[in-house]
């Protein structure tokens, strides 16, 4: 069972991964990314292979992974869930009930 929510990287030559543990993360990072020198990625490898250390939390590597993805436009957008959608449909069927 995967420790965070899966986040899908797409990288820069066009492939794509699911992440969701630090391994994945560590894998994903020796990936094709469009900056391998800028500060955020040289920070999320750090973290990443400090928490495979076990010197840094898992948590705070993974949300580094995270931001530097996102830097670099290599996160996927999520769609809702199936129930957050259902959740979605229900709520604004009660709102537009009138009152009483």
């Amino acid at each position: 069972m995967s420790r965070f929510l899966p986040l899908t990287i797409r990288f820069v030559n066009g492939g794509s991964m699911v992440v969701s543990s630090i391994a994945d993360a560590r894998k994903a990072l020796e990936g094709s990314w469009k900056n391998k020198e800028a500060p955020d990625y040289l920070a999320a490898s750090r973290l990443v292979d400090d928490a495979i250390a076990g010197i840094c939390r898992p948590a705070v590597a993974f949300a580094a992974f995270k931001k530097a993805a996102a830097q670099q436009g290599l996160l996927k957008p999520v769609d809702p869930s199936a129930a957050l959608s259902m959740l979605d449909q229900i709520s604004s069927r009660d709102r537009k009930k009138p009152p009483g």
